[in-house]
């Protein structure tokens, strides 16, 4: 009896090892099939929303570089860097010899990104445009990381929180947002932004919605024609020089402009709105607070 039992559980671990080393195939947010022999075990991340997603997914000791900016959490601020999104060090990412490279779809310089295919480089791209994939994004890269229950817990967590900002402002007056990525040159998002979806969850309707890019370059003068109620912008961007900008300079020349005369700007942390990582959602709380504040504010006398 105590042989037979031996048995199975040397069984059990040689099935659990051959678990462990199964294939492993997702889609990425590109619409890519991609296919590991087994988990990843050396990660490259090439942007800093994609080194948060797996930190956040229990992938953190995994990851053996990164790029510039990525500086959270903390950890992965000591990780070797192989360069921004405009230029990698191509050379030094093959020299990590990595079974998984997470790229920005939107971001990654792309002649680069080519050339990492032309090396056989195993490449994810990571682009969540929802907040839903942003969980979607969690429990993949938990799959290519083999570390699924941590990420299934981080999934449902950001799912939690993000219900319960839906429900909570639901059916809430609509406000007319202009988001302002950036005042030179004007620089906002379209529907399909993860930016977007943040002003929906909070009951608002993005005036730059409908526009077929992106990130539209409208005018003044076009900002002006969607007569926004709201102006939301990221919060202390530094300029080329190095100094913080006033990114609100250029709208306080128009003193009927509804968001300045009434005060109804919103400033958010830059990390929090730009990457689509869990934080968003410090954003949502912070935006969705500032737009029932503007709601529940007195009509301007006539």
């Amino acid at each position: 009896m105590k042989i037979l039992l031996k048995l199975l559980c040397c069984g059990g671990l040689l099935l659990c090892g051959a678990a462990q080393a199964a294939p492993v195939t997702v889609i990425d947010d590109a619409g890519r099939s991609l296919t590991l022999a087994a988990p990843a075990r050396r990660i490259v991340s090439l942007a800093p929303h994609a080194t948060e997603l797996l930190y956040a997914a229990g992938a953190g000791t995994q990851v053996v570089a990164t790029v510039r900016y990525a500086d959270h959490p903390e950890p992965a601020r000591a990780l070797p860097r192989v360069g921004d999104a405009n230029q990698l060090d191509l050379e030094r990412i093959a020299a990590l010899k990595p079974d998984l490279v997470v790229v920005w779809g939107h971001g990654s310089a792309v002649e680069q990104v080519e050339r990492l295919k032309a090396l056989k480089l195993p490449l994810f791209y990571s682009e969540p445009r929802t907040l839903p994939d942003i969980a979607a994004g969690l429990r993949t890269l938990g799959r290519l990381a083999g570390t699924e229950a941590a990420a299934e817990l981080a999934a449902r967590s950001f799912e939690a929180e993000s219900q319960r900002l839906r429900q909570r402002y639901a059916g809430q007056k609509p406000l007319r947002v202009f988001f302002q990525v950036w005042h030179q040159p004007l620089m906002t998002v379209n529907n399909q932004h993860l930016i977007s979806d943040v002003i929906h969850l909070c009951g608002g309707v993005n005036v730059f919605g409908q526009q077929s890019a992106l990130v539209p370059m409208p005018s003044a003068e076009a900002v002006l024609a969607t007569k926004p109620q709201v102006l939301v912008t990221p919060a202390g961007e530094a300029t080329p020089d190095g100094n913080i900008a006033d990114s609100l300079a250029p709208w306080r020349a128009f003193r009927s402009f509804e968001p300045i005369a009434r005060g109804q700007t919103v400033l958010l942390p830059s990390d929090h709105i730009s990457r689509a990582t869990p934080r968003v959602l410090l954003a949502a709380n912070q935006l969705c607070v500032a737009m029932e504040g503007f709601r529940k504010a007195p009509a301007p006398a006539r």
